[in-house]
Parts: C-alpha cells; structure tokens; sequence
C-alpha cells in the first residue's frame, strides 16, 4: 500500500548524495570513532556566531517574557527588521530599497520556494547553471516547474553564456544564478553576470511587447561574505530590473539552525509591489507564516557581523595543499567554504568510494549534476583536513 505519493516516492528514491554521505558517515563514526573519520559531506558551518550573539540573546530573552515577546509578526517580518535589511541591502545591491521591498523568510530556501509558489505555473521552467545546489529542482518542482540545468565550463565553472541564452523557451520563468557557487566555490566575474542580465533584458523586451510572463533574474546569495584573495561578488540589481535576491544568515553568522532568510526585488521591475505581496502571502500560506521572530531580531543586531571568516580561509588554503599534495586536480575557490575536485578516473563514484576506504566522507559530483568531480566541504576543523592527507594519496595512488 503506497502512503506517500509517486512523486515524493521517486524523490525518496533518489534522495540527496548529500544526505546519503552524511548517513554513511554515522555508520562510519559508529564503527571506527569520530576521530578516524574525515567527513567532509556536510556544509554545516561550525565556526561560531560572532561573539556579540550572546549579548543580543541575553537581551532578546527579557523581551521574550513581555506580552507578545514570542508572538506572531506580520507576514513579511517585523517591521524595524525590514527596515534594517533594507539599509543593508542597499548598500550592498547597489539599489535604494526601502522596507517595503522586503520578506523575511524561513532561511533562503523558504524565500526560493516561496517565489516559486508565487510565480510558478505547471510546466514552467527554471534554468541554473551545473553543477547546482540539487535542492533547486524540488523547490519548482513542488508547483510544477521543470529544473533545467545549462553545463558551466570546468575548471573555473564560469556559466556558459551561450548555451544560456540558447536553452531558453517561452517556457521559461526564471534563471537562478548562484554566486559564491555551492558546490564550485566559484565567484561569477562581473561580465558574465552582466550578460546574463542583457539576456534577460533582451528576453523580457520581447515579452513585454506579446504581453506575456517575464523572464525573472533570482541571485542566490547565503555565501555572499565568503569571498577571499580580493574577489568581490557583483551586485545583480543595478544590471536589470528583472532582478530578485534572496539569502540567508545560515553561513554567514552560523545561524543554520534558526533558519533566517530574505527575499526581496529591485523596486524597478514592473509589478514589483504586486510580486512582494505575492511573497508574503505565500510565505504565510506554504505554512512558514512568519520568520522566527528570535531569528529576525538577532539578523537585525547582528547585520554589521559575520564569523571569523579567517579561519575559513585558513582551511582553504590547507585543504588545497593536501589536495595538490594527493595529486588531485582543483580550481582555487574564491567563494564559500567548498572545494569542486576533479575525480582522478571518469566514474566520480569509484573515487568516492576510494575515499571511503580511507574513512574520507565526499560527495559525488553527481549529486550536483556534474559528475566527474567531488564536492569537499571545508567547514570542518583544521585538524581533520591534515589527518585526511595520507587517505587522500593513498586512494589517489590506488585508482592509478
């Protein structure tokens, strides 16, 4: 008797490498101890909040106690909130924004699936660049939308322009662009961006005139502060009016489990006022009904904050060294805390495999759409990437 339905069925099937590697490294810490395991599956940050949490979490708890303290805010999220989110923002986009024009969200996939509820009508489609954070294709997929992925070019993973442009249909409903890119690390140059953008423009130009659904630009953005050697992520909103942003404080102040987010549109796009309300309702109405409030406040204080973002950097550049010194083929990334290696034979799997002889957790490429590589999360601390150093070559000199 089935109790769920096909659908959710296949999914269930064919569930996240992410998961599945995180699963095997239980299995794993079970058998062995958690100090013969080297986990790198999992981009659960584990560096602390910023020092400040505490004090703003010291004063948030008197004003819990107070009357409505815990209570239910307003859909789109506590107004002063909004209100700094919005100087925020504006700095960072490049776009005077105003309160008004933002959501508070249940973390960035809250925001993302409720755009996509908002505007997503059965048989759309989404296109993303590959490899891809592979919980896109269920955020549209939920309401009927199709994920399309479009290859980037390895080894910096830069999106193809071209094939962009030529996988569109009058199908398509939006692009999302993920820069500092899970799983790559790659930071998108501020030309590739730019072009994008004019596609959407010349796209929406023509749709605009057949009175027909635009094409809508989303930049997801939770890996924002994670940009190192001098790179800098482009803002999306000055290059099209099409343009929606979202992220989240997951990473960049270690607030995963609070599950804090936004989303919000350049004031420009015609129906912008009319695409927010849409956000919020559906915010209200997928179940979310409000951003945790304690979240919403903490975000608000701690909006000037991230976490040490040194140490991150600190084991970029050790993981890069035990790589080089395994022998494995990589791009430096200058985004996020993700390494995108090259599996030293074709089958990704087998490498993966290797890799767990040796007690090293990886995820297939694969899992991202992109096989052929391994995604290394380096959000693990400096001693476990040393100790990996040896099971790395030794797996390396194994495939050979």
């Amino acid at each position: 008797m089935d109790v769920v339905s096909r659908e959710i069925g296949r999914a269930m099937e064919s569930s996240s490498f992410i998961r599945k590697m995180f699963e095997k490294g239980i299995e794993l810490k079970k058998r062995f101890g958690a100090d013969a395991v080297c986990d790198f599956s999992l981009g659960n940050p584990d560096v602390p909040p910023p020092a400040k949490t505490a004090q703003v979490l010291a004063a948030l708890a008197e004003d819990a106690i107070k009357p409505l303290g815990l209570g239910y805010c307003p859909n789109a999220g506590i107004a002063t909130v909004r209100e700094a989110m919005a100087k925020k923002l504006s700095v960072q986009q490049e776009t005077a924004l105003e309160a008004k024009d933002i959501v508070m969200t249940v973390g960035a996939a809250g925001a993302m699936v409720s755009f996509f509820r908002a505007v997503i009508e059965p048989g759309d489609e989404v296109l993303t660049p590959a490899p891809y954070f592979v919980e896109y294709g269920s955020y549209c997929g939920h309401f009927g939308g199709v994920l399309k992925t479009v290859p980037s070019i390895p080894p910096a993973f830069r999106p193809d322009i071209q094939k962009i442009e030529a996988a569109i249909t009058d199908k398509t409903r939006a692009i999302i662009i993920n820069s500092p890119n899970n799983p790559t690390g790659c930071i998108y140059p501020a030309e590739d961006v730019a072009a994008i953008a004019a596609i959407v423009d010349r796209v929406n130009a023509r749709r605009e005139s057949e009175g027909v659904r635009p094409l809508f630009l989303l930049s997801d953005e939770p890996y924002r502060a994670f940009a190192f050697d001098g790179a800098t992520v482009p803002a999306i909103m000055p290059l099209t009016k099409w343009a929606c942003v979202l992220g989240s404080f997951s990473k960049t102040l270690s607030l995963a489990g609070e599950r804090i987010g936004y989303f919000t549109a350049n004031p420009a796009m015609p129906g912008q006022a009319t695409l927010i309300a849409a956000v919020t309702l559906t915010n209200r109405t997928l179940g979310f009904v409000n951003a945790p409030v304690i979240g919403q406040r903490l975000a608000a204080a701690l909006l000037d904050e991230t976490v040490d973002l040194e140490v991150y950097d600190r084991r970029r550049r050790l993981m890069a060294k035990v790589l080089a010194d395994a022998g494995v083929e990589f791009e430096m990334p200058k985004g996020a805390f993700y390494f995108f290696a090259k599996s030293p034979v074709a089958d990704d799997a087998v490498f993966v495999d290797a890799l767990l002889k040796e007690n090293i957790l990886v995820v297939p490429g694969k899992g991202f759409g992109f096989a052929g590589y391994v995604r290394i999360s380096c959000s693990v601390d400096e001693a476990i990437i040393a100790r990996s150093a040896q099971g790395f070559k030794r797996a390396v000199d194994s495939l050979k």
